[in-house]
């Protein structure tokens, strides 16, 4: 057994401090947010405005977040359902372009690949999108937040390469059992891509639900805002309330409140994640080193 230097301790020690220092940068803001939002602001005032655990904890201001006044709550089931039927729609897209451009037999894969790199270096600029969308009707409407994003070039590719390592010999059975493109996808590809499919649904579930320019630009009727907008929008109430001191007393204090909406938008990625989490790595490194 070989023995380790003092130059591979010194680089272990540094690879562990790094590590450490960037835990912390993660780990400290979100300790910072939690305890805020459950601690009462004069408690918070009184330990300097920075604390990382919560002392005296209450729930009022989450409890403001999902009054019936709020806008929160009805922002969160919008921003629910343009996440869940945008993720199956944007998978949906991308295995059916991916599978395929995955085959060497289709006639110009390479010309039509190389239209899909072009889309990732070219947009097609804001003002010229927007009226697109316009003519079709989606301005002021949920499938304006999903349509238009339904496919990920980067991922498509990603998902692409994950289908090109699956081997000919299983469509070919299945073929001779009398399968077609449609069965053989859907029973066997997809069943066989679950790294791949759970990987590529976090990345999009994540861009879908963080959504804000999109609805910002498209979304007109503050009934439909999404969670982000809205959140946005508690922002520019607490610059108001500085602006204008009067309004101080009716609105709860504008740190916590900021906070617990934070905190409010970020859990329900925090909860996916670990359930996620054993095909990510798997379907990332499986797309990249095949790729």
């Amino acid at each position: 057994m070989k023995r380790e230097s003092w130059q591979d301790n010194i680089t272990q020690v540094v690879i562990y401090v790094i590590l450490v220092v960037i835990s912390l940068i993660v780990i400290v803001p979100i300790l910072y947010t939690i305890s805020v939002s459950l601690t009462p602001y004069a408690d918070t005032l009184k330990r300097g405005g920075v604390i990382l655990w919560p002392t005296n904890i209450t729930f009022e201001y989450y409890s403001y977040v999902f009054n019936e006044n709020s806008p929160v709550p009805r922002a969160y089931l919008i921003t629910g359902i343009v996440t869940i039927i945008g993720t199956a729609i944007s998978l949906l897209v991308t295995a059916f372009t991916a599978y395929p451009l995955s085959k060497r037999y289709l006639p110009g894969r390479n010309g039509i690949m190389w239209i899909f790199f072009f889309t990732m270096l070219f947009g097609g600029g804001l003002i010229p999108t927007y009226l697109v969308i316009r003519s079709l009707g989606l301005i002021n409407t949920l499938w304006a937040l999903m349509i238009p994003s339904a496919m990920s070039v980067y991922n498509m590719i990603i998902m692409r390469t994950f289908f090109s390592g699956i081997p000919d010999s299983l469509e070919e059975s299945a073929k001779l059992d009398g399968a077609n493109d449609i069965t053989i996808l859907f029973r066997i590809v997809l069943p066989l891509s679950t790294p791949v499919l759970a990987t590529l649904g976090l990345f999009y579930a994540v861009g879908k639900w963080n959504m804000f320019f999109d609805a910002l630009i498209y979304i007109n009727d503050r009934s439909k805002y999404t969670l982000q907008v809205v959140l946005r929008e508690i922002l520019l109430m607490s610059q108001l309330t500085e602006l204008m001191p009067e309004r101080a007393s009716v609105l709860p204090p504008q740190l916590p409140l900021q906070m617990a909406t934070t905190m409010v938008a970020v859990i329900p990625m925090l909860c996916l994640y670990p359930f996620l989490q054993r095909y990510f790595v798997q379907g990332v490194m499986i797309g990249a080193i095949k790729g």
